[in-house]
């Protein structure tokens, strides 16, 4: 094992739990909003099709909640296994915010929690959305907290270093750096829209496999009308987002754009196979100034290349995993307006053709958070706090053996995990609904034609 990066691997391991951890969270922090604005629904109308919508996600909640909770505390443990450095040497940084994460989050989640799962016939229905209500409310406040560590990381502010060590000099400076308003906001809509999509994937299966019930049409809408919205304030987000970054991280723009060079009026490479040997992009195909206009909002602005920057992160794996992302949100935006214009302006039913497409996108929003956390953390290399703190330095003197192993364990644990995750989906879901009368028949012109 010794010809085995010791940090590569810890550098694995920990985007191994990382991007594992982070699916559940993507899809609780929305879906616990989405069913708060059931339980709404059914309060201010009375209509049991909100109740039946919001006893079937509930339990998809519960299970993506539990498994969420679970991978964060093991993620958490690396700090101290895997990167003890970083404790002693930020540990005045992030202890705190994390702590601020349990007091203002975890106690109000562990404590409504099972009101909301378990007391719906134990309590009055006002006392229940109360529940809910604090219930999605402290899963925002902790990815607050937490995306507020992650975004003090990346652009780091309010804090003094004596003999090595962070001190806080500004909490709000801390809290409220410059690259968290657009990283919580981002993350959120993320969230959501990511939700959005498995409400209209999962609805859109049961449909197909006429398991639907009268509430599956509204959750469908649910999704639609979330997705519709979204979508396009999820660009206007990552625009702005883009624009931060530029400006505090530019190292982590130019391995983005596959910019080795300095440019006024920069091209943006649809496609290019970087090659940091040569420090060039083979098979580039460009669109002229796009970048340039994009980034600096002018088609000559000046976007600098990576040939000014000593340290720089890997270039192909940040290069990709942008258009991955940017490419899964175009499609997103794509579906979400195909929906869009058949239910809300044609006021007609989803086709099969429609119903098969968002099925086969139910994950997609899982596809763009992953890829995005790449940009993000990758971007960042080879620093731990941006241009300030290396990795190496707060690596564990671990043999590469030994991480390897952990590792893989790892990997073949969330894999497990995972599929199983999916596999109780898919039978929550396929269980027909209580009701006889599903929605095709309230909707004769859903899956019609079929036989």
């Amino acid at each position: 094992m010794s010809e085995l990066d010791p940090l590569l691997l810890a550098r694995l391991q920990f985007a191994a739990n990382i991007s594992f951890h982070i699916l559940f969270p993507t899809i609780s922090i929305g879906l616990c909003w989405v069913l708060l604005y059931f339980r709404t629904r059914f309060t201010l109308t009375g209509d049991q099709d909100w109740e039946h919508a919001y006893t079937f996600w509930v339990k998809v909640f519960a299970l993506t909640f539990a498994i969420g909770v679970v991978t964060g505390v093991t993620m958490s443990f690396q700090f101290g296994t895997n990167w003890p450095g970083f404790l002693t040497t930020a540990g005045n940084i992030t202890g705190p915010l994390l702590g601020y994460e349990v007091l203002t989050s975890f106690f109000l989640e562990a404590t409504f929690l099972g009101v909301m799962l378990f007391g719906k016939h134990l309590i009055s229905n006002r006392m229940h959305l109360i529940a809910s209500a604090l219930v999605a409310l402290g899963t925002t406040i902790s990815a607050f907290w937490i995306l507020s560590l992650d975004s003090w990381m990346q652009t780091p502010a309010g804090h003094v270093i004596r003999d090595g060590i962070y001190y806080a000099d500004s909490w709000w400076a801390v809290i409220f750096n410059p690259s968290f308003p657009y990283r919580f906001s981002h993350m959120v809509v993320a969230s959501l829209l990511t939700c959005a999509f498995v409400l209209m994937g999962i609805s859109s299966w049961r449909f197909l496999n006429r398991v639907d019930g009268p509430a599956t049409w509204k959750v469908f809408k649910t999704g639609a009308a979330l997705a519709l919205v979204l979508a396009p304030l999820q660009i206007f987000i990552g625009d702005l987002h883009g624009i931060n970054t530029l400006e505090y991280q530019p190292a982590k723009v130019a391995a983005m754009e596959g910019l080795w060079k300095t440019e006024n009026g920069a091209p943006f490479t649809l496609f290019a196979l970087p090659d940091e040997s040569t420090r060039s992009n083979r098979f580039a195909i460009e669109i002229p100034y796009a970048a340039s206009l994009i980034l600096t909002h002018s088609a000559s602005g000046t976007v600098r290349g990576l040939d000014e920057f000593a340290e720089h992160p890997p270039v192909s794996s940040v290069f990709w995993s942008f258009r991955v992302m940017v490419g899964v949100g175009l499609l997103m935006l794509i579906v979400a307006l195909w929906v869009g214009w058949t239910v809300f302006l044609r006021k007609k039913p989803p086709s099969e053709l429609l119903l098969r497409c968002t099925a086969w996108m139910t994950w997609s929003g899982w596809v763009a958070v992953i890829a995005g956390w790449w940009v993000t953390e990758i971007g960042r290399q080879p620093w731990l706090i941006y241009d300030e703190y290396l990795t190496a330095q707060a690596v564990a003197d671990h043999p590469a053996g030994t991480v390897l192993t952990t590792l893989l364990a790892w990997l073949v644990l969330y894999g497990f995990i995972l599929f199983f995750y999916i596999r109780t989906l898919k039978y929550i879901a396929s269980k027909p609904a209580a009701s006889l009368q599903n929605s095709a028949q309230h909707y004769p012109g859903i899956l019609s034609k079929r036989n």
